[in-house]
């Protein structure tokens, strides 16, 4: 998984940090696996499980996240805190199977003002799925549930999905500020069998309902 960050607290700095894209998707999967699961092709079915009120919630107070559920994929995963290397690149998660999803330090705490950011690998290098395979599945109306330290549940719903080339990454889109609290789940996408590398970021933008 790959993308640029922006370092904010309360407001988020302009794009000084545009130019912080860097290769942390595992890439030692086998061909096979590749074509079919790194790529994150899936048909977007209608979502089976039930979605979340539409309606804006107002932000809360900041509080770490522990732990992250995405019900219409059945994705469950730890939450790591990280942030931004010595050389201003963003710390990449482990890529080992069953490998946990990261919350960017830099970014808000999900639920307060401003848009979260939570990212993790789409692959594992062990060929299977990462954390994050099935970001994709996700469409308009789909329940994303973040457990924080001060012992409540943030719920978002999700608003649309993108793909982007890591080479014109949209960093003021992505990690600007927003009028009310969002959240932002990032991975890698377009895998190049031929560079044995991912050329994308795929983005879902959700909205604090609960």
């Amino acid at each position: 998984m790959t993308s640029s960050t922006s370092g904010r607290r309360r407001c988020f700095a302009s794009v000084a940090v545009a130019l912080l894209l860097l290769t942390g998707c595992a890439t030692n999967t086998s061909t096979e696996t590749v074509s079919a699961l790194d790529t994150g092709i899936t048909s977007e079915a209608p979502s089976s499980t039930p979605t979340a009120p539409v309606s804006p919630h107002a932000p809360t107070a900041d509080s770490v996240p522990l732990s992250i559920e995405i019900p219409k994929s059945g994705t469950q995963s730890d939450l790591i805190s990280l942030g931004l290397r010595d050389d201003r690149t963003l710390e990449v998660p482990p890529d080992g199977p069953g490998a946990p999803a990261a919350w960017f330090n830099g970014s808000p705490t999900p639920g307060a003002l401003g848009p979260a950011v939570i990212y993790g690998h789409v692959n594992a290098t062990d060929g299977g799925p990462g954390v994050f395979a099935d970001l994709r599945s996700l469409v308009k109306g789909d329940l994303i549930k973040v457990v924080r330290k001060d012992g409540t549940t943030v719920s978002f719903v999700a608003d649309r999905g993108e793909q982007y080339s890591k080479a014109e990454f949209p960093t003021e889109k992505v990690y600007g500020n927003t009028e009310g609290a969002e959240l932002r789940l990032i991975t890698c996408d377009g895998y190049d069998p031929k560079t044995g590398e991912f050329d994308d970021n795929y983005v879902v933008y959700a909205k604090l309902v609960s």
